[in-house]
């Protein structure tokens, strides 16, 4: 049985041993009991010299609040696809993503295991193919180098005829003349960025950087990172990097989608906004910036104040200015004016001469909702312009989830049948619809329609559905 046992054992060093991923133990008390020779390149060390070893010994760089695996060990939480570049102790370059898993056996936490995927191989490759397609390039026109800090669009880029998307305008020009912050909230695809960047172009800080982030498209392990920059040394792999907050010095920062931001940081976004001092992730020393700050949201404020995404304190701090951008299906009567812009702007790229958009296309366009927003109206006017060889788009050139909206959408013939048949053709099939979505759960589908159980009971009997 000992035999057997100590087979077992020889089996899976043997296993971990073929794995072409770094993996390094540690007990509960932080010394090493495992560690393969992956992590070992990786690291440019010996694996006896890892072995049986306290972590902070072997690695003075790491400390309780920057190890990984000690974080794991202290909190019982996992930690997934954190991303980590550094140079080894041999001055190698390592570009690895790990994860960090706390060793749980019987309720009890034995230690934590650290399993590194090694990205620099692939990195190397890429940038071996990139730089041997540069020796290779014989194009005649080259992209043009613009700066990563400069605005693109201004106020009259802004096409509307709509009172209330004027009156946004207008307000936005004038909180454009001071330094105040200013929420904006406007559903996905309403133009935030192109409204932002209108206020910076026309603002004090115009000379200055435009910063623009959204916060959603970071991970969380580092957004404080990229707001606030680092000092060399503060983590592996850290580098002395600014943060967007010093990037942005004497201009503007937009970040976008702020609620997404950890509460922590929140609260440290906070003490910024009320001096302009930040301090690097592992520095002493602090700056003094001078920024404009933007925010946006998708969602209303309120909701977010309510689902506890975002700080009351902050909320408040940002939101000294307001504007709220109406979605595309509030300002209906601006859809005429988008599609002609977006039918020239295609005209020029794609080389057609489309004079426009069929009149009872036109019409289903406006019943659509539009729940993308100005972005999915362009997507489906490019859609079209792809689909088009006659001089007017019609219905059948645009994407088929629309034309299947329109069917669905259109009501029987009020002249054939009148009125009261009519509308109760329409309730019924509303009522099918609801009743085979909420699996014939009569509850459920009174809640969606918004009346009592009772008349749906009523109804489910009139039109013979039960």
């Amino acid at each position: 049985m000992f035999a057997a046992h100590a087979d077992t054992n020889e089996m899976l060093k043997a296993i971990l041993k073929s794995i072409d991923e770094g993996i390094h133990v540690i007990d509960k008390y932080g010394k090493t009991i495992y560690y393969n020779e992956i992590a070992a390149d990786h690291d440019g060390m010996d694996v006896e010299n890892v072995i049986g070893k306290p972590l902070l010994d072997v690695f003075p760089s790491l400390t309780t609040e920057t190890s990984t695996m000690l974080k794991v060990i202290k909190s019982g939480v996992p930690i997934y696809n954190q991303h980590q570049t550094y140079r080894n102790v041999e001055g190698k370059l390592i570009d690895t993503v790990n994860t960090t898993i706390p060793i749980i056996v019987h309720q009890q936490l034995y230690g934590a295991v650290e399993i590194a995927k090694d990205f620099s191989r692939v990195k190397d490759l890429s940038n071996k193919l990139i730089e041997l397609q540069t020796k290779m390039d014989k194009r005649l026109e080259k992209p043009k180098s613009i700066s990563k800090y400069s605005t693109i669009y201004q106020f009259h880029d802004i096409l509307t005829d709509h009172p209330s998307m004027k009156k946004i305008i207008t307000r936005a020009k004038r909180v454009s003349k001071t330094t105040s912050p200013i929420m904006v909230y406007g559903e996905t695809g309403t133009g935030k960025e192109l409204l932002v960047q209108g206020i910076h172009h026309h603002s004090k800080q115009s000379k200055g950087p435009f910063i623009s982030q959204n916060c959603a498209a970071i991970p969380p392990t580092l957004l404080e990172s990229v707001l606030f920059g680092t000092i060399k040394g503060s983590f592996t792999g850290a580098e002395n990097k600014e943060g967007l907050f010093e990037l942005a010095h004497g201009g503007t920062l937009f970040l976008d989608e702020i609620h997404t931001l950890p509460f922590d940081l929140q609260a440290k976004m906070l003490r910024v906004l009320e001096d302009g001092v930040i301090r690097r992730i592992g520095s002493h020393k602090a700056v003094q910036t001078d920024v404009r700050i933007i925010t946006a949201t998708n969602e209303p404020p309120e909701k977010l104040l309510k689902k506890e995404l975002l700080r009351k304190d902050l909320y408040y701090r940002l939101n000294v200015v307001s504007l709220s951008i109406p979605p595309l299906r509030e300002r209906i009567s601006d859809l005429p004016i988008l599609i002609d812009a977006f039918i020239q702007s295609f005209n020029q790229k794609f080389q057609l001469n489309v004079q426009g958009v069929e009149k009872d296309a036109l019409t289903s366009l406006r019943r659509y909702d539009w729940p993308g927003n100005i972005r999915e109206l362009r997507h489906a006017i490019e859609s079209a312009m792809n689909m088009t060889d006659s001089s007017k788009l019609s219905l059948e050139h645009f994407p088929s989830y629309l034309a299947d909206f329109v069917e669905q959408a259109n009501l029987p013939e009020v002249e054939q049948h009148g009125l009261k048949h009519t509308v109760e053709e329409y309730e019924k099939n509303v009522v099918i619809k609801m009743f085979d979505q909420e699996n014939h759960n009569i509850l459920r589908t009174a809640k969606k329609l918004g009346i009592p159980r009772q008349t749906l009971q009523y109804k489910l009997q009139k039109y013979e559905i039960i």
